[in-house]
Protein backbone atom coordinates (compact mmCIF):
# COMPACT_ATOMS: atom_id res chain seq x y z
CA UNK A 1 0.00 0.00 0.00
CA UNK A 2 1.26 3.27 -0.63
CA UNK A 3 0.61 6.72 1.02
CA UNK A 4 -1.21 8.56 -1.77
CA UNK A 5 -0.81 12.72 0.02
CA UNK A 6 1.59 14.34 -1.39
CA UNK A 7 -0.34 16.51 -3.81
CA UNK A 8 -2.38 17.20 -1.20
CA UNK A 9 0.15 18.18 0.48
CA UNK A 10 1.69 20.75 -1.93
CA UNK A 11 -2.01 22.45 -1.66
CA UNK A 12 -2.13 22.36 1.55
CA UNK A 13 1.43 23.71 2.98
CA UNK A 14 0.70 26.59 0.41
CA UNK A 15 -2.42 27.70 2.19
CA UNK A 16 -0.63 27.06 5.69
CA UNK A 17 1.99 29.41 4.55
CA UNK A 18 -0.60 32.45 4.50
CA UNK A 19 -2.19 31.28 7.83
CA UNK A 20 -0.98 33.67 10.90
CA UNK A 21 -1.25 30.60 13.08
CA UNK A 22 1.33 28.21 11.17
CA UNK A 23 3.45 27.33 13.93
CA UNK A 24 0.36 27.32 16.67
CA UNK A 25 0.27 23.23 15.34
CA UNK A 26 1.86 20.56 14.91
CA UNK A 27 -0.50 19.21 11.90
CA UNK A 28 -1.11 21.41 8.91
CA UNK A 29 -3.24 24.16 9.78
CA UNK A 30 -6.51 24.41 6.93
CA UNK A 31 -8.31 27.21 8.89
CA UNK A 32 -10.15 28.65 5.87
CA UNK A 33 -10.58 25.59 2.96
CA UNK A 34 -12.89 25.13 1.40
CA UNK A 35 -12.80 21.80 1.12
CA UNK A 36 -13.81 18.86 3.10
CA UNK A 37 -16.66 20.88 4.72
CA UNK A 38 -18.74 17.99 6.27
CA UNK A 39 -20.51 14.70 5.25
CA UNK A 40 -23.99 13.27 5.46
CA UNK A 41 -23.51 9.49 5.89
CA UNK A 42 -25.13 6.16 7.48
CA UNK A 43 -23.52 5.17 10.04
CA UNK A 44 -22.80 1.02 11.41
CA UNK A 45 -25.76 1.44 13.27
CA UNK A 46 -27.85 2.75 10.23
CA UNK A 47 -27.85 5.91 11.79
CA UNK A 48 -27.75 8.93 9.10
CA UNK A 49 -24.80 11.25 10.46
CA UNK A 50 -23.76 14.65 9.83
CA UNK A 51 -20.77 16.99 10.74
CA UNK A 52 -22.70 19.11 12.71
CA UNK A 53 -23.89 16.41 14.61
CA UNK A 54 -20.95 16.67 17.01
CA UNK A 55 -21.17 20.31 17.56
CA UNK A 56 -19.05 20.97 20.95
CA UNK A 57 -16.95 18.14 20.01
CA UNK A 58 -13.59 18.20 18.23
CA UNK A 59 -13.94 15.74 15.59
CA UNK A 60 -11.34 13.98 13.35
CA UNK A 61 -11.97 12.39 10.34
CA UNK A 62 -10.26 9.41 8.53
CA UNK A 63 -10.20 7.60 5.71
CA UNK A 64 -9.55 3.60 5.30
CA UNK A 65 -10.95 -0.29 5.21
CA UNK A 66 -11.24 -2.88 7.86
CA UNK A 67 -8.75 -5.19 6.17
CA UNK A 68 -5.83 -2.05 5.52
CA UNK A 69 -2.82 -4.08 7.41
CA UNK A 70 -1.32 -0.94 8.87
CA UNK A 71 -1.59 2.82 8.33
CA UNK A 72 -5.39 2.49 9.34
CA UNK A 73 -5.26 0.08 12.95
CA UNK A 74 -2.35 2.48 13.64
CA UNK A 75 -3.94 5.86 13.55
CA UNK A 76 -7.09 4.82 15.34
CA UNK A 77 -4.55 3.13 17.99
CA UNK A 78 -2.93 6.69 17.62
CA UNK A 79 -6.55 8.73 18.34
CA UNK A 80 -6.81 6.15 21.47
CA UNK A 81 -4.44 7.67 23.09
CA UNK A 82 -4.87 11.06 22.32
CA UNK A 83 -8.41 10.65 23.32
CA UNK A 84 -6.47 8.94 26.85
CA UNK A 85 -3.96 11.41 26.97
CA UNK A 86 -6.39 14.54 27.11
CA UNK A 87 -8.19 12.98 30.52
CA UNK A 88 -11.70 14.97 31.30
CA UNK A 89 -11.70 16.46 28.19
CA UNK A 90 -11.39 12.73 26.32
CA UNK A 91 -14.97 12.87 25.76
CA UNK A 92 -15.02 16.29 23.81
CA UNK A 93 -13.44 14.40 21.13
CA UNK A 94 -15.05 12.08 18.35
CA UNK A 95 -13.27 10.03 15.95
CA UNK A 96 -14.98 9.19 12.47
CA UNK A 97 -13.38 6.38 10.55
CA UNK A 98 -14.84 6.86 6.94
CA UNK A 99 -14.90 3.23 4.76
CA UNK A 100 -13.60 3.01 1.59
CA UNK A 101 -14.33 -0.40 1.25
CA UNK A 102 -18.00 -0.40 1.49
CA UNK A 103 -18.52 -3.70 -0.53
CA UNK A 104 -16.39 -5.72 2.50
CA UNK A 105 -16.38 -3.53 5.23
CA UNK A 106 -20.31 -4.37 6.51
CA UNK A 107 -22.16 -2.23 9.52
CA UNK A 108 -21.63 -5.52 11.68
CA UNK A 109 -17.75 -5.78 10.76
CA UNK A 110 -17.18 -2.07 11.21
CA UNK A 111 -18.98 -2.06 14.71
CA UNK A 112 -16.67 -4.62 15.84
CA UNK A 113 -13.84 -2.82 14.54
CA UNK A 114 -14.56 0.26 16.29
CA UNK A 115 -15.01 -1.74 19.11
CA UNK A 116 -11.90 -3.00 19.42
CA UNK A 117 -10.39 0.43 19.77
CA UNK A 118 -12.69 2.71 21.23
CA UNK A 119 -16.56 2.10 21.52
CA UNK A 120 -17.00 6.08 21.01
CA UNK A 121 -15.38 5.59 17.39
CA UNK A 122 -18.04 5.70 14.77
CA UNK A 123 -17.96 4.19 11.35
CA UNK A 124 -19.66 6.18 8.67
CA UNK A 125 -20.44 3.71 4.94
CA UNK A 126 -20.87 5.20 1.74
CA UNK A 127 -22.56 3.89 -0.92
CA UNK A 128 -19.85 3.12 -3.44
CA UNK A 129 -21.72 5.33 -5.97
CA UNK A 130 -20.73 8.22 -3.05
CA UNK A 131 -17.16 7.51 -2.85
CA UNK A 132 -15.70 9.24 -6.15
CA UNK A 133 -18.02 12.64 -5.11
CA UNK A 134 -17.22 12.41 -1.31
CA UNK A 135 -12.77 11.31 -2.36
CA UNK A 136 -13.32 14.87 -4.49
CA UNK A 137 -14.81 16.69 -1.59
CA UNK A 138 -12.19 15.84 0.46
CA UNK A 139 -9.11 15.70 -2.12
CA UNK A 140 -8.47 12.00 -0.60
CA UNK A 141 -6.80 9.47 -2.68
CA UNK A 142 -8.40 5.75 -2.89
CA UNK A 143 -8.00 3.00 -5.47
CA UNK A 144 -9.03 -0.51 -5.41
CA UNK A 145 -5.92 -2.98 -6.09
CA UNK A 146 -6.19 -6.60 -7.33
CA UNK A 147 -3.98 -8.90 -5.82
CA UNK A 148 -2.33 -11.81 -7.33
CA UNK A 149 -4.82 -14.14 -5.43
CA UNK A 150 -8.33 -14.02 -7.84
CA UNK A 151 -11.17 -12.07 -5.49
CA UNK A 152 -8.73 -10.62 -3.13
CA UNK A 153 -7.97 -7.05 -3.22
CA UNK A 154 -6.40 -3.97 -0.97
CA UNK A 155 -6.99 -0.81 -1.09
CA UNK A 156 -4.64 2.30 -1.79
CA UNK A 157 -5.52 5.54 -0.28
CA UNK A 158 -4.51 8.80 1.54
CA UNK A 159 -3.69 8.13 5.01
CA UNK A 160 -4.04 11.47 6.99
CA UNK A 161 -7.16 12.94 9.21
CA UNK A 162 -9.19 15.57 8.93
CA UNK A 163 -9.66 17.62 12.37
CA UNK A 164 -12.37 19.87 12.88
CA UNK A 165 -13.03 22.63 15.54
CA UNK A 166 -15.91 22.64 18.12
CA UNK A 167 -17.78 24.41 15.44
CA UNK A 168 -17.51 22.49 13.01
CA UNK A 169 -14.68 24.32 10.94
CA UNK A 170 -12.14 22.60 9.30
CA UNK A 171 -9.04 23.12 11.04
CA UNK A 172 -6.24 21.23 10.79
CA UNK A 173 -4.93 18.22 8.51
CA UNK A 174 -2.90 15.38 10.77
CA UNK A 175 -0.39 13.57 8.47
CA UNK A 176 0.26 9.68 8.94
CA UNK A 177 3.12 9.48 11.60
CA UNK A 178 2.90 12.56 13.35
CA UNK A 179 2.80 10.96 16.68
CA UNK A 180 0.15 11.00 19.37
CA UNK A 181 2.14 13.07 21.25
CA UNK A 182 2.41 15.94 18.29
CA UNK A 183 -1.81 15.26 18.20
CA UNK A 184 -2.57 15.68 22.15
CA UNK A 185 -0.76 18.71 21.69
CA UNK A 186 -3.09 20.08 18.76
CA UNK A 187 -6.30 18.96 20.06
CA UNK A 188 -5.58 20.20 23.84
CA UNK A 189 -5.36 24.12 21.59
CA UNK A 190 -8.53 22.80 20.13
CA UNK A 191 -10.30 22.27 22.94
CA UNK A 192 -8.86 25.09 25.20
Amino acid sequence: MKLFYGWLLVGVLSLSACSPSQSEFKSIDLTGANYAQGFDLVDASGQRRQLSDFKGKVVVVFFGYTQCPDFCPTTLSEWVQVKKSLADKGDMLQTVFITLDPERDTPDLLKAYMAGFDPSFIALIPQLDQLPALAKQFKIYYKKVETATAGHYTMDHSAGTYVYDTQGRLRLYARYGLGPQALSQDMAKLLN
